[in-house]
C-alpha cells in the first residue's frame, strides 16, 4: 500500500529541513502585469488560503519575484503579516526572470541576485528566505558568479537554503561541480515541471537528483487544471480557467489525447477511492521516486481544500501502476540499451527510469 499523509518529509537527503508533502503556491496572488489569467487573489483571499493551508499542516508557501512583477510577493507579505501564526510558515521565492527594462534586470549576475533578494524580502516583510531558487538557467553568467552569490547569501543569513528550477540534468550537475570545486554551499532541491501527463523529468532530471541527494519539488502538478477533470475531449471550461484565459504558452501540450487518457485513468482510480481526480493526481505524484514536496496553487478556498485532501488519500499499488502505465515516457537511447545489456548493475537512479519504461521493452 502507498500512503500519503500529513507527516513531514525531509526536503532532501543533503539537508535537514523538514517540509509538508504539499506547499501552497502563490502564483495566483495579485494577477497583474500579464499574469491576470493566473488569478486575482487579493490580501483577504490570500490570508484565507494561508489559514486553510496552515490548519491542514502545510508548512511552506512558494512565490517568485516575477509573479505579477512583484505584486504576488506584496500580497503574500501583507497576508503573512496579518497573523503571528503565519510566522511558522517557511517561505520560498525565486530569481532569474526579467523583471524590468534595464540591462541587468534579469539573469544570475551577482548584481541582479543581490538587487532582487533585497526587494523580495522588503515585499515579503521578512529578514530572510527559507528557500531561494535560481528560477531558470542563465547560459551567459559564469556559474562561479551565480553559485558564489548564493553561497554568500546563505552565509549572510539572508537565505537558509537554495535550489535550482527548470535546470536540465547536465546543468544541475555542472552547478554542483562548481560548488564542489570552490567549496560553495550546494543547492539542496530542484523545482521542476512534472505530473502524470508530463513525465519528461523522469529521463534524467529525477535520476540526477536521486544520485546527488537533491530533493525534487514539482510545480503545476495538475497541469494548470488539465488533470482536474475540467477539460474533456468534448468540452473545456468557459472563461475563468488558466489555459482558457491565457495565451496558451504557459504549457506545451503536444498530445492532448494522451492527457485525456491520463484523466480517464485518474477518474477511474478516483471513483474506486471515493476521491476527486485532483486528489488522485497529487497522491500519485507524491509516490514518485525523488519527489519530496509538491507545489499546489489555488484561486479559491474550495480548490485548496480539494488539493489538501490528497495528503490523506491512500493509493494501492494497482492504482499507482494503472496511472503510471497510461502515459509513460517513451524509452529512449541509451536507456533501452542499458536495460537490454546492463540491467545487472542498476543503481537507484538508473532504476527510476528503466523500471518506469520496462513495459515498453
Amino acid at each position: 500500500m502507498t500512503t500519503n499523509s500529513n507527516d513531514v518529509r525531509q526536503l532532501s537527503p543533503t539537508c535537514g529541513l523538514r517540509v509538508s508533502p504539499l506547499t501552497l503556491g502563490a502564483i495566483t496572488f495579485g494577477g497583474a502585469h500579464g499574469m491576470e489569467h493566473m488569478g486575482h487573489v487579493d490580501v483577504d483571499g490570500a490570508t484565507e488560503l494561508l489559514r486553510i493551508a496552515l490548519d491542514a499542516g502545510v508548512t511552506m508557501v512558494d512565490v517568485a519575484n516575477m509573479y505579477s512583477l512583484g505584486v504576488a510577493e506584496e500580497v503574500l507579505g501583507q497576508a503573512l503579516a496579518s497573523s503571528r501564526d503565519f510566522d511558522r510558515l517557511l517561505v520560498t521565492s525565486k530569481v532569474r526572470m526579467v523583471v524590468g527594462d534595464g540591462p541587468n534586470d534579469g539573469g544570475h549576475s551577482r548584481w541582479h541576485i543581490l538587487d532582487q533578494i533585497d526587494k523580495t524580502l522588503s515585499r515579503l516583510g521578512r529578514d530572510h528566505l527559507d528557500l531561494y531558487y535560481l528560477h531558470e538557467w542563465d547560459g551567459q553568467t559564469p556559474l562561479e558568479e551565480a553559485m558564489g552569490t548564493m553561497d554568500a547569501l546563505v552565509r549572510s543569513g539572508k537565505i537558509r537554503y537554495y535550489g535550482v528550477s527548470n535546470y536540465t540534468s547536465w546543468q544541475l550537475m555542472k552547478a554542483l561541480m562548481v560548488c564542489e570545486r570552490h567549496g560553495f554551499v550546494k543547492p539542496v532541491a530542484q523545482q521542476i515541471y512534472y505530473n502524470a501527463a508530463a513525465r519528461e523529468a523522469e529521463y534524467e532530471m529525477i535520476p540526477a537528483a536521486l544520485d546527488q541527494g537533491i530533493g525534487s519539488q514539482p510545480w503545476s502538478p495538475v497541469g494548470m487544471g488539465l488533470l482536474t477533470g475540467k477539460y474533456r475531449r468534448d468540452r473545456q471550461p468557459e472563461s475563468g480557467a488558466r489555459l482558457v484565459d491565457g495565451d496558451g504558452t504557459d504549457l506545451r501540450i503536444p498530445d492532448r489525447e494522451k492527457v485525456f487518457q491520463v484523466v480517464d485513468a485518474l477518474e477511474d482510480v478516483a471513483a474506486r477511492s471515493n476521491a476527486t481526480i485532483t486528489q488522485v493526481a497529487l497522491a500519485w505524484l507524491l509516490t514518485r521516486p525523488g519527489v519530496t514536496n509538491v507545489v499546489v496553487g489555488a484561486r479559491t478556498a474550495e480548490q485548496l481544500t480539494d488539493s489538501l485532501g490528497a495528503t490523506t488519500l491512500t493509493l494501492d499499488e494497482s492504482d499507482v501502476q494503472q496511472i503510471s502505465a497510461t502515459a509513460p515516457p517513451p524509452i529512449r537511447y541509451p536507456f533501452w540499451h542499458q536495460a537490454d545489456l546492463a540491467s545487472d548493475r542498476l543503481g537507484e537512479a538508473d532504476r527510476s527510469i528503466i523500471a518506469t519504461t520496462a513495459s515498453q521493452l
